[in-house]
């Protein structure tokens, strides 16, 4: 689909999302004012994200009955909102009214302004005699203030069928100024068709999804997960997506199997829209029929900026065929991209002029190079920057070009298990400069439960010697950020098929200031966790190649 098409689809697909919150298009006129609900209406809970200085968004969405279309009437309700600095709201400093619309899913996103930098809020909504939550939220200290320190999670991959959603427990009773998601936040496939080892144990509600309101009910069935809600309701967060918030390892406008483009382009524009409804993000991230803005900074006064990219809606097309291949003239060919010429001078200029002491690449598939040919040959995975060298060259380049002090951090998801590397200036030379570090964090539950080990891990290490830590538990990372050091804290799950489960720090690393290099600060066992799992990287790709294949036959016998 070129643009042509895809500027006669925006057309043609008239009251997009970006014209009826910009007031172009047409909206429901009807007023719902004095409404009384089937339901309790608050069942997805409260959020806030993309903290400013002077504020923040507040989302919630209004849905008595979640699962089968929101449960509420084609009318626009008024919604009340108030933002106070003291928990039982003796001091309302910001309040209005909004209204949730039947065309946006019934979902509030409140941009609040006004607010003091660097101080703890607390909010909550109204609808009707009905109170929601209330949540708690942080704006970031003033541009350029000095900031002694702050603390943050970031998390990613959170298949509902695959396990309970502890983690998110553990991390609403951390001490974090706010949440860093990095994609996978929804899952499309239908019941049982990505099984984890060892068994599903919760099911998706409905079909693989592929229509707004299949995108609609799978976000709503995620948000009514109770431990989800308290770690949203606890801090802000800042969002970006993956693959499977549209369908696995699509590129673009390429779809992953047998779709046309034209009717994945409606699919796109479908999961983009229902994203948006259930996310506390700007008006500036709003979607335009199959396109939407996702990568923006946040700063936090001059200790750090976030650079929160989008690797899926820019790219090329996986080089050969996808999977796990050795370097090919398509992986190596620089003019290829992972993330879009513009976002990348995007991320140069921005790194260029930032002041920040760390400066932080929030993305989604794994940065350092990983080798899984254990021998003399090489095998990559083509959806990884391992498969878009151009684009790898390019960032590993440019930082080498910068400041030692800017002290590049990258953040990662994507890969089901916990990783710390060092980014090197040539990665087939061990002993080449680093440039800076990348922490991969492990899933909240996809795969299941997780290991110590697993049966590839000390052949991943021997042959990837910039990799100083490879674990296969679920969980999430803590990092504490001073001028002088960065700490990350990998915290773990002894597993997620049960609830409940305790959190352990599994180790802990720290980079100085200037000094791109990985230092070991802490290592603990796991109590009652597995040791060692038989599984190899091959077997994540292969379970989610199974799914595909189920979806597929589906497809065929429809």
């Amino acid at each position: 689909m070129g643009e042509i098409d895809r500027r006669t689809f925006v057309k043609l697909s008239g009251a997009s999302a970006a014209a009826l919150i910009l007031g172009f298009g047409p909206f429901t006129e009807q007023v719902w004012a004095a409404p009384r609900f089937s339901d309790y209406p608050f069942k997805l809970g409260v959020a806030s994200g993309d903290p400013a200085p002077d504020g923040v968004v507040l989302w919630t969405r209004l849905a008595p009955d979640p699962l089968n279309g929101g449960g509420m009437p084609d009318k626009k309700v008024p919604v009340q909102w108030q933002v106070a600095s003291d928990e039982g709201f003796g001091s309302v400093v910001r309040e209005g009214t909004e209204f949730a619309r039947p065309e946006l899913a019934h979902s509030v996103h409140v941009e609040v302004e006004g607010l003091d930098p660097g101080r703890e809020y607390y909010y909550r909504f109204k609808a009707g005699p009905e109170l929601s939550p209330v949540g708690r939220t942080k704006t970031t200290p003033a541009a350029g203030a000095t900031v002694a320190g702050m603390s943050f999670a970031f998390a990613s991959c959170q298949q509902y069928e695959h396990g309970y959603f502890t983690a998110y427990r553990r991390m609403s009773e951390e001490d974090l100024d706010l949440v860093v998601h990095l994609g996978d936040y929804i899952y499309e496939y239908g019941p049982n068709e990505y099984i984890a080892p060892g068994g599903n144990v919760r099911n998706h509600v409905g079909p693989e999804i592929t229509t707004l309101p299949d995108y609609r009910r799978r976000h709503a069935q995620y948000r009514t997960d109770e431990d989800l809600q308290a770690a949203h309701a606890a801090f802000p967060w800042v969002v970006t997506w993956d693959d499977h918030e549209v369908e696995n390892n699509y590129a673009d406008e390429i779809p992953e199997r047998n779709q046309s483009v034209a009717a994945f382009i409606r699919r796109r524009a479908a999961a983009y829209q229902a994203y948006y409804e259930h996310m506390p993000l700007r008006r500036a991230s709003v979607p335009t029929g199959p396109d939407m803005l996702l990568y923006r900074r946040i700063a936090y006064g001059n200790l750090a900026e976030f650079n929160v990219m989008d690797t899926r809606q820019y790219r090329d097309d996986q080089a050969n065929n996808d999977g796990t291949k050795p370097p090919n003239a398509q992986s190596e060919d620089p003019n290829r991209t992972l993330t879009g010429a513009e976002q990348e001078r995007w991320l140069f200029d921005g790194i260029s002029a930032s002041r920040a002491r760390w400066n932080i690449l929030a993305q989604q598939v794994f940065f350092a190079q990983r080798d899984f040919d254990f021998g003399d040959g090489k095998r990559f995975s083509m959806d990884s920057w391992d498969g878009y060298g151009g684009s790898q060259n390019r960032v590993t380049d440019f930082l080498a070009s910068q400041d030692p002090q800017k002290n590049p951090v990258v953040l990662t998801g994507d890969v089901h298990a916990s990783w710390a590397n060092e980014i090197l200036t040539n990665f087939d030379d061990p002993g080449s400069r680093p440039v800076g570090v990348e922490f991969v964090g492990t899933s909240i539950t996809s795969g299941g439960d997780g290991s110590d080990l697993r049966a590839d891990t000390a052949q991943t290490l021997e042959e990837n010697p910039h990799i100083k830590f490879f674990n296969n538990y679920r969980g999430y990372v803590r990092c504490s950020l001073t001028p002088e050091e960065w700490r990350a804290d990998y915290r773990v799950l002894p597993y997620v098929k049960q609830p409940g489960a305790p959190v352990t720090t599994r180790a802990s690393f720290v980079v100085e200031s200037g000094n791109p290099r990985l230092q070991t600060a802490d290592t603990n066992r796991v109590p009652n966790a597995a040791r060692f799992s038989p599984e190899v990287e091959a077997s994540r790709i292969e379970a989610q190649e199974e799914a595909a294949e189920k979806q597929e036959r589906k497809r065929r016998r429809r």
